[in-house]
């Protein structure tokens, strides 16, 4: 059971980082090196993109927590540029070290999370796409992360498998980012019409008047 949210702490989120974490360690177990550089659902990328996008991340995120904790402005990543090449490097490391990699750099966020105050939560950080929020809102973007990409890594969890609440947060953040007005209503099991919002492969997802939908580009 999650804590109850409060002004000063997201758990709800913070909660939902732990599990998509979890799902991703226990997607990681075993793959071999040939596994590793098997392609993803997502274009151009392979297990090992995903991989290193996810360390990444951890670590980006990370930046904001020390912004918020220091009050020293600490952006996401140094440009664009930066984190395609970032990902890109990191995919081509060996995939035992890809793992320790995602393992370390998510320990670290989650001791660095851990230990900000509530005034700290309340703290203004500017995120990579050029929102300025409160750091309270990094919680709920990892956990966007770690909980789609372990279903990206296709070795275990599907949408079905992750939380019911966290599943209709996501829905609505995906709609309104990509605007209600340009996707298409559809009718389908919520799971699987998440998926289908998140541009990935779904199954009995059809329009009003019962065609299959037209899939959409993958988003995060």
């Amino acid at each position: 059971m999650n804590t109850p949210d409060t002004p000063d702490t997201p758990n709800t989120a913070l909660a939902w980082v732990a599990e998509g974490t979890a799902l991703c360690a226990k997607a990681l177990e075993g793959l071999d090196e040939t596994a590793y550089a098997a392609p993803s659902p997502l274009p151009g990328w392979t297990r090992k993109h995903v991989v290193a996008h996810l360390a990444g991340n951890a670590e980006a995120v990370g930046n904001l927590v020390r912004w918020a904790r220091t009050g020293v402005p600490t952006p996401m990543y140094a440009s664009p540029a930066q984190r395609a090449e970032a990902i890109e490097a990191g995919a081509g490391l060996p995939g035992e070290q890809l793992t320790v990699w995602f393992r370390e750099s998510a320990r670290a966020l989650a001791d660095a999370m851990a230990a900000l105050t509530g005034d700290q939560w309340r703290a203004e950080v500017v995120t990579a796409q050029g929102r300025t929020v409160p750091v309270s809102e990094t919680p709920w973007m990892r956990s966007r992360e770690v909980m789609v990409h372990a279903v990206d890594l296709g070795t275990g969890p599907g949408f079905a498998d992750l939380p019911e609440a966290f599943l209709a947060e996501l829905r609505a953040d995906i709609l309104a980012r990509r605007g209600r007005d340009t996707v298409p209503a559809v009718h389908g099991s919520p799971a699987e019409i998440t998926a289908y919002l998140a541009g990935r492969p779904c199954t009995g997802v059809t329009t009003t008047d019962g065609l299959p939908a037209e899939p959409l580009t993958p988003w995060l």
